[in-house]
Order: C-alpha cells, then sequence, then structure tokens
C-alpha cells in the first residue's frame, strides 16, 4: 500500500471502519512511513480535541429562567385559545411542537453539508496546537538540534519543497533550538524551535496559498497561545505556552 492510497483511507482507519486486511495493510505502511504516521497521529489529535469540553457551551441560567418563563405565557394562552377557537389550537399546537422539529432537522442538515464545521483556520490551529504539545510529550522537539541557522537551514534542503527562513534571536531573547519536519495541511511544513525562559515555541512555516486569513493576534487554544500571518510568500504559525505579549514580540522580531 502506497501514501495515495493511505491519504483516501486514513480517515476510516481512524475511525475504525475498515476490514482487517486494509487495517493490517495500513498499520504495515505507517509503521515505515514517517510522514503517513504524522498524517494519522494528526487525526487522532484533532478528533481527541473536537471532544474536549472546549467546544460544548452551557446555556446561562438567565437564559433558561426566560425560556422557562415564556413556556409559562405559552401555555396560559393556549388554555385561552382553546376556550374559544379550537381550530386555532391545532394549528398553534402545530407550530409549538412542528418548529423544533423542524430546527432539529435543520441543523442535522447543515452538519451533514458541512456548513457548522470547524472553518478551516480553526481546524489549522487545532492541528498547531495538536502538534506542539505532541512534540513535547513525544520527546521529539528536533530533527537538528543546533543554534546556529547556518546549520538548521541546510539541513531543510531537499527534505521539503521550499526554504524556510531561520533566524536566530539569542540576543532578543529567543533563541533558536533546532528544526524538525511537521505535517499539516495534508503536507510536510517546516518547524523551527525557539526557546524564552524555559518555554517552548513552534514556529510552523509553509508556503501561502491564500486560504488561511493571518490574524497579527494571540488566540488561545486549550491552554496555549497562537498567532500567525503571511510574510514574503509563506505562512507562519507560532504557538506556545508563553503569554500573549511575549509570543506577539517573538513573532514581531520573526517578521
Amino acid at each position: 500500500m502506497n501514501c495515495q492510497e493511505i491519504e483516501t483511507l486514513k480517515h476510516a482507519y481512524a475511525d475504525r471502519e475498515l476490514d482487517l486486511v486494509r487495517t493490517t495493510e495500513i498499520e504495515q505502511h505507517l509503521g515505515g512511513c514517517r510522514a503517513c504516521s504524522q498524517a494519522y497521529e494528526n487525526i487522532r489529535a484533532l478528533s481527541s480535541a473536537l471532544k474536549s469540553s472546549d467546544f460544548y457551551f452551557k446555556a446561562p441560567e438567565q437564559l433558561k429562567r426566560r425560556i422557562r418563563a415564556s413556556l409559562g405565557a405559552e401555555d396560559k394562552d393556549a388554555s385561552t385559545l382553546r376556550r374559544s377557537n379550537a381550530p386555532t389550537l391545532f394549528w398553534w399546537q402545530w407550530l409549538k411542537w412542528g418548529i423544533p422539529v423542524a430546527g432539529t432537522a435543520l441543523v442535522v442538515f447543515l452538519v451533514a453539508t458541512g456548513l457548522m464545521r470547524p472553518s478551516t483556520d480553526e481546524r489549522l490551529a487545532q492541528e498547531v496546537t495538536a502538534s506542539h504539545v505532541r512534540s513535547l510529550m513525544a520527546s521529539h522537539l528536533t530533527d537538528v538540534a543546533s543554534s546556529d541557522q547556518h546549520t538548521v537551514k541546510p539541513w531543510f534542503a531537499g527534505r521539503i519543497d521550499f526554504a524556510p527562513p531561520v533566524n536566530n534571536l539569542a540576543a532578543q531573547g529567543f533563541p533558536l533550538v533546532g528544526g524538525r519536519l511537521d505535517y499539516l495541511q495534508d503536507r510536510q511544513v517546516a518547524a523551527l524551535i525557539y526557546q524564552r525562559h524555559g518555554h517552548f515555541i513552534n514556529l510552523f512555516i509553509w508556503p501561502a496559498t491564500g486560504s488561511s486569513r493571518p490574524t497579527g493576534k494571540p488566540a488561545a487554544r486549550q491552554g496555549y497561545n497562537l498567532i500567525h500571518w503571511n510574510e514574503s510568500g509563506m505562512t507562519f504559525w507560532a504557538v506556545s505556552d508563553l503569554n500573549p505579549a511575549e509570543l506577539r514580540e517573538f513573532a514581531n522580531l520573526i517578521k
């Protein structure tokens, strides 16, 4: 089984929808192909992130009280209508129960057609965060460990189809630690690792496509801060547990 076949089957494999023969073939391929293995790990991390409590919203008590009060008023109105006009009551009851059912059907339709799925930037932010966390947990922070940009930059040559800009910001308090290959948005990307007072920063870089809307402002995901921008034909995503002000300072230095 080759990488192209894995690409078409990786989601079904992650959801355990394949038969034993295909599952065994994919596992054998993942054991020997780092790029496909990385893509599969990203799917698993994204699936885990989507199940986290950060994506569930609880209705405030004030809203609950207003809904209960509204339902109480509707019940009183219904009693009056029942005594005065039976046909009107029939239509009111139909609307009372039909609208929620129609609303539920609409939500199901939107989800099924993808209209309520997270945006591209939201999904990418989840992937970036998952890759950052995985690099810290799996003791695989760098493929090439060096503070010399003249060592790190040439290491990427021949491994990816672009040349990422590499700078050592030790004088500004953000020393370069090294670099590695990673996998985001179904492609290999460069990951540069910087450090700030014991905090690691993953800076992901790949050619810009125009589909990502740069913000220039830090956002928070699962306790980590992220900031992304486009510069000189490249897309940059920086993620760390640094506070937003220091992460913004780092991004300004890279720019």
